[in-house]
């Protein structure tokens, strides 16, 4: 059941929302150009709550534009590489054999992985193999890690940003679709425009070396994603949210025959929920009250290219992922 905003300490939060994501992209554009679309994107996702897969080539500034947009929220921020040889305690910490010097004894204590962070960044995932991607799970999930039985609570808010490199499929290991649903959006990065490009190979160094300063404290980031969540969405909004997500599954009477033969497995529940929650945030974004229609088509992108499985007709014909999900929106 959601509730109406429109008071005065809720129009007054949404009003400080809206100054802080200016003063945030402004600040981002002081050491990233350009990719505007994937800063809303990231924004809105972290406003609702989710996580992030990113993908695009080596060289996109994707790593750059999370440690800044860490920096402009004044959390804490970890990076990590996920290669071959990384092992789950690696990522979630484990039991350390301590001595007490004073007296001598012994015991064993837990010590923090990186994942204990406000915003982690899982760099090149699909690198490492799934018992380690899998780590990850019970963290994105419940937003805890269990070590030796004892379940440890992670820290609020808590994020995960993980990039995917999409053209190199050697010593890489795809995430597992389960693993996919549980990201809220996928992002792709592509290339900036040519004025921006002339802008980064002009002053490269001067966009690296900009110090950026935190613009919104923790306790505003809490209020932020609590109106999100408030934000009253009319019954059309979920019915079309509800719709889109029941028609990318083959077996529905509401895929389209024009799309049903590129189609093996479609979204679940958890996309029609990802895709009311994202209209929310994009509403807020924009300054107003409510979402409409325009903003679940605007999420349908992100919230659903990581959760369709194409079939073999897609691949023949050359019509991917996005294809699909333009043709449901149309």
């Amino acid at each position: 059941m959601t509730t109406d905003i429109n008071t005065a300490n809720d129009a007054q939060t949404a009003k400080e929302l809206a100054d802080a994501v200016s003063a945030i992209k402004s600040e981002i554009g002081r050491r990233v150009v350009g990719q505007t679309a994937v800063v809303d994107d990231l924004l809105a996702c972290f406003l609702a709550g989710g996580h992030c897969l990113l993908t695009g080539v080596p060289g996109l500034a994707k790593t750059m534009l999370v440690q800044s947009l860490a920096r402009c929220l004044d959390l804490g921020f970890n990076r990590i590489q996920f290669t071959p040889d990384l092992m789950p305690s690696d990522i979630t910490g484990s039991e350390i054999l301590m001595e007490d010097r004073a007296s001598g004894r012994r015991e064993f204590r837990f010590v923090q992985g990186p994942i204990f962070s406000n915003i982690v960044l899982a760099d090149e995932i699909n690198r490492t193999p799934p018992k380690t991607q899998s780590a990850l799970l019970q963290a994105m999930q419940e937003q805890e890690v269990t070590s030796s039985g004892v379940t440890h609570a992670l820290p609020r808010p808590f994020w995960v940003l993980a990039t995917q490199n999409p053209i190199e499929q050697e010593g890489t290991y795809p995430l597992p679709e389960a693993q996919q649903d549980r990201f809220m959006f996928s992002i792709e990065v592509g290339y900036p425009d040519m004025a921006s490009e002339i802008l980064i190979a002009r002053d490269a160094a001067d966009y690296r070396n900009v110090e950026l300063r935190p613009v919104v404290s923790k306790e505003r980031i809490s209020a932020f994603r609590e109106l999100t969540r408030r934000v009253p969405a009319a019954d059309s909004v979920v019915e079309a949210a509800v719709r889109l997500a029941r028609a990318t599954r083959p077996a529905e009477k509401e895929c389209p025959e024009e799309v049903k033969k590129y189609l093996t497995w479609g979204a679940g529940p958890r996309a029609s929920q990802f895709l009311v929650l994202a209209a929310r945030a994009f509403a807020l974004l924009d300054g107003r009250p409510a979402p409409d229609v325009k903003d679940v088509y605007r999420a349908a992108y992100p919230v659903l290219r990581h959760r369709l499985v194409l079939s073999f007709h897609g691949d023949v014909e050359g019509v991917g992922v996005n294809d699909v999900i333009g043709r449901l929106v149309k």
